[in-house]
Formats: C-alpha cells, sequence, structure tokens
C-alpha cells in the first residue's frame, strides 16, 4: 500500500507530493489530501468470500475474474448469510467507520484475515470456513499482481492521476479544493469501472488503474464528490 498526501502551497507551486502519516489530524492550515491506494488482502478475501457463498450486496458491484464460479444451480446466501457478511464486509473496508459492537474472534484457517463477532456470525462463520484456503490463496496473489504493476510507479508518478484531477476540479469550480480522505481499492473486477464501497473508499479495477488517460477521467467525479 503507499499513502501520499498532496499538499496546496502557494510559495512553492499549485501541487506537491510528501509521505503522509496514516492519520489526517493535522489537516488545519492549509488543505491537505489524503489518498491510500492499494489491493488489500483483508478486501479481496472478503470478495472471494461472497462469490463463492453466494451473497448478491453490493448489488452493483461486479465480481472477481479467474476466481471459479459457482454453479449456476447453486442456491443464494440466505438473508441471515448475507446480512452477516455485510456487516463483516463493512468492517473489513472502513473498520474505524464500522467498529465491531462486541468482542471478535479469528476464523480457522485464515489466518489473521478473516475475524467475525463472537455472538451473531454463527452462520457466516460456518459457511466460510470451508473456503479459507482457496480465497486466501486467491487474495494473496491478486495483491502480489497489483504490487508488481505498481512497481514501476513508485517513487511519486502513482499519485499523478489523482493531482491532475485535483488540479482540474479547481480549475472547473474556480477554488482550492477542501480537505479530504480518500481510499482506492485496486482489484481485480469482472467489469472496468469505478464503484464506492464505503463513505471514503471507492474500488477501481486494476485494468482501468493501468490505464493512465482512462483512470484521470473516472476519478474525477470521484474527487469532485469528496473536495
Amino acid at each position: 500500500m503507499w499513502e501520499d498526501t498532496l499538499k496546496d502551497t502557494a510559495a512553492t507551486g499549485p501541487l506537491v507530493a510528501a509521505r503522509a502519516s496514516p492519520t489526517i489530524g493535522a489537516m488545519a492550515d492549509k488543505p491537505q489530501w489524503l489518498i491510500r491506494e492499494d489491493a488489500s488482502v483483508p478486501v479481496l478475501v472478503a470478495l472471494a468470500l461472497r462469490q463463492q457463498i453466494g451473497v448478491r450486496a453490493p448489488d452493483d458491484l461486479p465480481s472477481l475474474r479467474d476466481l471459479p464460479q459457482r454453479a449456476p444451480d447453486a442456491a443464494d446466501a440466505t438473508d441471515a448469510l448475507e446480512a452477516q457478511w455485510v456487516d463483516y464486509w463493512n468492517m473489513t473496508v472502513e473498520p474505524q467507520a464500522h467498529p465491531a459492537s462486541g468482542p471478535l474472534e479469528l476464523v480457522e484457517g485464515f489466518d489473521t484475515l478473516v475475524a467475525l463477532p463472537a455472538e451473531g456470525a454463527e452462520e457466516l462463520r460456518a459457511a466460510i470456513a470451508p473456503l479459507a484456503p482457496d480465497a486466501v490463496v486467491y487474495a494473496r496473489k491478486a495483491h502480489d499482481r497489483y504490487v508488481g504493476a505498481m512497481k514501476p510507479a513508485a517513487g511519486g508518478s502513482a499519485y499523478r492521476a489523482y493531482a491532475s484531477a485535483i488540479a482540474e476540479f479547481e480549475r472547473e469550480v474556480g477554488r482550492r479544493a477542501h480537505s479530504f480522505e480518500l481510499n482506492v481499492q485496486v482489484l481485480p473486477l469482472a467489469q472496468r469501472g469505478v464503484w464506492w464501497i464505503g463513505a471514503l473508499t471507492v474500488a477501481v479495477t486494476d485494468g482501468l488503474r493501468r490505464d493512465v488517460v482512462a483512470f484521470d477521467a473516472a476519478i474525477r467525479p470521484i474527487i469532485a464528490e469528496l473536495a
């Protein structure tokens, strides 16, 4: 994962990038835009499990590529199972915004990647336990592909599309962008696009992220909503 803070600095130029702390508590005097990008293994595991147990939520989020599909006649998840997965998904994507209401317990087979409420997630725990090996292998391989693809962008250029989108927004509205935080999950989704998966988090198809021109256009509306 990498994260950059893009700072408005009138003295040195329109936009510069600096290494950022994990928090945005210091956003006070000048606008600062904290952007974190990753292909999180826990997020990938959650989506792999979603696909394997037949959860449809989030309704508009595509399935993952290169992951065996369930049999066409397999039953979808029950309402209770889907509700338990959604709670687990929210805690995984934005844990600070969705803290657990009680103690959590790790699920055997997932190392430290999956933790579910000790009470109230029994159906989900039973459904995902047999799926651990395949889900974990898939997620780690997908994460490794992301890391390999982003290595050429290390050292500063990875944030360029975000900086461009912010600058374009400021030109369009005629003001500085407000301080904001954005998390970007780059995922091997079966459809090309960008989807909100949390209040401050979007999922973007990996192929789109590597397409500099297309990603620049796709991320601008996201920046506009936050800034």
